[in-house]
């Protein structure tokens, strides 16, 4: 066979494995001089329903654990010790899940874990997990979206958007 073709063949697989993938995307913020930010892929909805019986992320072995974005699990890094919805949060390096078995009520999970790939949650791990603070978008928002944002110099704002759910859970340096 020609070693062109092969070369050919072999760079159109890789391009479509690319394609395959969430692009990645990150958020961070600066809580009383500490940098707090988070890593994550941000999948599209494409047409499909997310969330709900029947819903993309229920076909995840994790379900109704679900890894906050896609691709590797979302990493958490924070360099102060933060409050993140009456959760006290020691600073260092966390993996973050969303339980969304009820898709309107959403509880954001902080996994001490880390490394991992998004889809081998472990619960024995969890540091805990606090209710989310829910609310409808006034459109669907096609591409997932994590923004942490500032409320005051010690006090922020973690807000997780997709499809037709808005969750937030206020965060705050200790």
């Amino acid at each position: 066979m020609n070693s062109p073709l092969i070369l050919l063949a072999a760079i159109a697989v890789a391009a479509s494995l690319a394609d395959a993938q969430s692009p990645a995307a990150q958020t961070s913020i600066a809580l009383d001089g500490n940098q707090v930010s988070i890593r994550y892929s941000a999948p599209s909805v494409r047409g499909r329903k997310i969330f709900g019986a029947g819903g993309l992320l229920s076909q995840d072995p994790t379900y109704p654990a679900w890894r906050a974005g896609a691709n590797s699990a979302t990493a958490l890094h924070t360099g102060a010790d933060l409050d993140i919805g009456g959760l006290r949060v020691p600073k260092g390096d966390y993996t973050l899940y969303v339980w969304i078995a009820d898709p309107d009520n959403w509880q954001l999970i902080i996994s001490k874990e880390t490394g991992q790939w998004g889809l081998t949650y472990n619960p024995k791990m969890d540091l805990g997990r606090v209710k989310m603070t829910m609310s409808k978008p006034p459109a669907l928002i096609e591409t997932y979206k994590m923004t942490l944002s500032s409320t005051g110099p010690k006090s922020g704002k973690l807000q997780l958007e997709w499809e037709n759910h808005v969750a937030s859970v206020p965060i705050a340096a200790k």
